[in-house]
């Protein structure tokens, strides 16, 4: 997957022909400043991402790996590059110098399901916001990232994913990696840049009224259900119809905090932890993104922390949900400049609930049971089970699940010994043994194709533990070989 430079005209490129939508530009230069991309000597494509292309009506057979290099390598301008800003609370103390240090919003197209989506890059230059630093992206950056996004989606966490990744041709410098390393730059794709330390920049400069006018443009964006006055699908409100405008806001918070609670679920019953869980890296429609040092924990270990410069774990893997908490918290800070604090504390101490209630149902999925598969007691008790059994036998966390996958069959509803056999034995999986085949007799054999498609849904063969990383990066780095990283790829979705 290489490219040979040569030059198209736009009319040609069907990344050039899209109809780019003015959104964010619209809102006016209080949240980004134009920026122009970096040239780079060299454009080898190293990962085109051909999924995402339907999505965007395009026809991947349609589209040329040169026209990936023409609009992602080159940077063809269809709008301005806008570089947003933001402030953020990092490892839990403000920082007001902040902003795309390394990247801009290239754009934002209406996807076939309606949706509104952002190109962003990641590596394409210096902006106003990159202080002392290069504004490049390391190519291990960016293969990781490329690893985080296509491993989450295929274990059905909600996030952003990689379009392109182009090695740059130019040699970098850094502190975490053997240097000098190579250059590269990506584009994301997702739903929206905007962050929770985009509304705290604008209080921090007691801009009022442009939180007002951004969280108007979320809402109307990004947020469907509050539009429409439908309420989520949980509790906390308890009205079923708006009674004045200015309800919507509300609604919005009610709403994020659902969408974190769920993400948060998602990472922790898949074993992720994102390692830097700062503002600035929590998305305001509750997507996850802007993967640094992260990392799939091998085994359960609660203290298990990604960044090595995580000196005192606050971002380990277990302290997740409450880190996520505290950012929403930290958010009402501007959002009260428009929505009722009290209304908005109300709001957030249901976060443990909506959180507890999509682990549940995420870690009884990956054992097979569907929502309505079990009574409520003995499925959240055989959701507490695992985790003790995982923690006391520190089994590889993936190979678990991969294993429940794998074994499974009619054996199990008529003799628990049959379950996952070769584990060793213990009063505490004898348990969970007998719980789980308790459990089977809620759901009929009928069901067996439906559960081994849920297991698979949520435990792949494969889930790229660091190792596996290493794996893929020395043949690149020695022999640019990159047929191991492509084929990791393959293996992730199988």
């Amino acid at each position: 997957m290489t490219f040979a430079e040569t030059s198209q005209t736009p009319e040609s490129n069907p990344f050039l022909t899209l109809n780019y939508e003015p959104a964010l530009e619209s809102l006016g230069d209080d949240y980004y400043d134009r920026v122009p991309a970096a040239e780079f000597p060299l454009h080898v494509l190293r990962w085109r991402n051909d999924e995402v292309l339907p999505k965007l009506g395009l026809d991947p057979n349609a589209v040329a790996d040169d026209d990936f290099i023409e609009a992602f390598g080159h940077f063809r301008a269809v709008r301005p590059f806008l570089a947003l800003r933001y402030h953020g609370y990092q490892f839990g103390e403000y920082n007001p110098q902040l902003g795309d240090g390394r990247g801009f919003l290239y754009g934002q197209v209406r996807g076939t399901d309606g949706k509104l989506y952002d190109f962003g890059t990641k590596g394409s230059g210096t902006t106003p916001y990159s202080r002392t630093a290069d504004g490049r992206l390391t190519l291990k950056g960016g293969v990781r990232e490329v690893l985080a996004g296509e491993m989450l989606h295929r274990m059905g966490v909600r996030t952003s994913r990689c379009l392109s990744l182009i090695e740059t041709g130019q040699q970098l410098w850094r502190g975490d990696e053997p240097s000098p390393t190579r250059s590269s730059v990506m584009v994301r794709f997702s739903e929206s840049h905007i962050r929770f330390g985009t509304f705290e920049r604008l209080h921090y400069l007691g801009r009022k009224d442009l939180i007002k006018k951004l969280l108007d443009f979320v809402i109307e964006q990004y947020y469907p259900r509050v539009r429409s006055a439908v309420s989520p699908p949980i509790p906390p409100l308890t009205r079923t119809e708006t009674t004045h405008p200015e309800e919507k806001y509300i609604r919005f918070y009610h709403e994020l905090v659902q969408r974190v609670a769920k993400l948060t679920a998602q990472w922790m019953a898949a074993g992720f932890c994102h390692a830097v869980l700062n503002t600035d890296n929590m998305s305001i429609t509750g997507e996850s993104f802007d993967y640094g040092p992260y990392a799939f924990i091998p085994t359960y270990d609660p203290k298990f922390t990604a960044a090595y410069f995580d000196y005192f774990g606050r971002y380990r893997y277990g302290n997740q949900p409450t880190i996520c908490r505290w950012n929403l918290q930290m958010l009402q800070v501007p959002l009260k400049a428009v929505i009722d604090q009290h209304e908005m504390e109300a709001a957030l101490e249901h976060f443990y609930e909506y959180y507890n209630h999509y682990y549940r149902r995420v870690m009884l999925a990956k054992l097979g049971f569907g929502k309505q598969d079990v009574p409520e007691e003995p499925g959240t008790e055989l959701v507490k089970l695992t985790i003790q059994l995982l923690s006391e036998s520190q089994v590889i966390y993936p190979e678990f699940f991969w294993q429940v996958r794998k074994q499974f069959s009619r054996q199990w509803w008529e003799d628990a010994s049959k379950i996952l056999p070769e584990m060793e034995g213990s009063e505490l999986l004898h348990q969970w043994r007998e719980l789980y085949a308790h459990l089977l007799q809620f759901v009929s054999t009928d069901s067996l194709e439906d559960m081994q498609n849920r297991m698979a849904r949520y435990n792949p063969e494969t889930v790229i533990l660091r190792p596996e990383i290493e794996a893929i990066w020395e043949p690149i780095v020695v022999d640019d070989n990159w047929q191991p990283f492509y084929e990791l790829l393959k293996r992730i979705k199988a």
